[in-house]
């Protein structure tokens, strides 16, 4: 494991942070000062910052927080505007996202202390619902995308105006069910398994569907439920045990 990534997952320091450390030599592998930002760590060796030496974290922390619309997932925004860790406890300040929900979306979003587990987690295909509400029809090239997915060679109709990403490819949802249409818009229920960047969005952008309202409401087996907007809970001893089944059988470290 890289050496900014053991310090980030062990301790308080974000990897940014733990570059800094290893430039200015305060880091140091079996005694010896680490030069290279480059530097792996193997199992038994010994890392410590200054005289202190980096214990190895055995336990970790995951909350449920029902995001807010309006609110970027992010630590901070050069434009002022509100962040979800604005509204969170100033003790999990140091947790980090598990994956995001853009600045209009809302709902479930999953924050740890372990990088290791988010990274596992962002990039698991663990079920994803969510219920959105488009402008227009569902129409039959729509279903057949949902049904088979497809490749978009340009899909940034709904991506971030900065987006890099110009094409995606959409798998097949795991589920959809078309709600209520009336008044030209259209409520619905999907499923998925991955979470690509502003995905849904995009995938219905491309038949020039906008998405006005997107709500994430479940993460694998982890529910809202009657949790309120803008609250947060850990998680329950039962959440707990299904993490760890799931970090024991995908072989993560953390």
């Amino acid at each position: 494991m890289r050496i900014n990534k053991f310090i980030s997952h062990n301790t308080n320091y974000s990897r940014r942070e733990a570059d800094e450390l290893v430039k200015d030599k305060k880091v140091s592998i079996n005694n010896k000062v680490v030069e290279n930002l480059a530097t792996e760590v193997n199992d038994g060796d010994k890392v410590k910052i200054g005289q202190k030496l980096i214990k190895l974290k055995k336990e970790f922390s995951v909350i449920v927080y029902n995001k807010q619309k309006g609110e970027l997932v992010t630590k901070r925004d050069d434009r002022g505007r509100k962040t979800i860790y604005d509204n969170l406890p100033r003790g999990l300040s140091k947790f980090i996202s598990i994956g995001r929900l853009d600045f209009a979306s809302e709902g479930l979003l999953l924050l740890t202390d372990a990088p290791a587990i988010a990274e596992a987690l962002m990039s698991s295909d663990i079920e994803r619902e969510y219920y959105l509400k488009v402008k227009g029809e569902i129409t039959e090239p729509v279903i057949a995308a949902m049904q088979e997915g497809f490749f978009a060679k340009d899909a940034t109709k709904g991506a971030h105006a900065k987006t890099k990403q110009i094409s995606m490819e959409f798998k097949p949802f795991l589920a959809y069910k078309v709600i209520s249409q009336s008044g030209g818009y259209t409520r619905l229920r999907v499923i998925i398994n991955e979470g690509q960047n502003r995905e849904l969005r995009r995938f219905f952008g491309y038949f020039d569907l906008e998405v006005m309202d997107l709500k994430r409401v479940s993460f694998g087996r982890v529910s809202l439920d009657q949790l309120g907007e803008g609250k947060w809970r850990y998680f329950t001893n039962s959440e707990y045990d299904d993490l760890r089944d799931f970090l024991k059988q995908n072989n993560v470290r953390y």
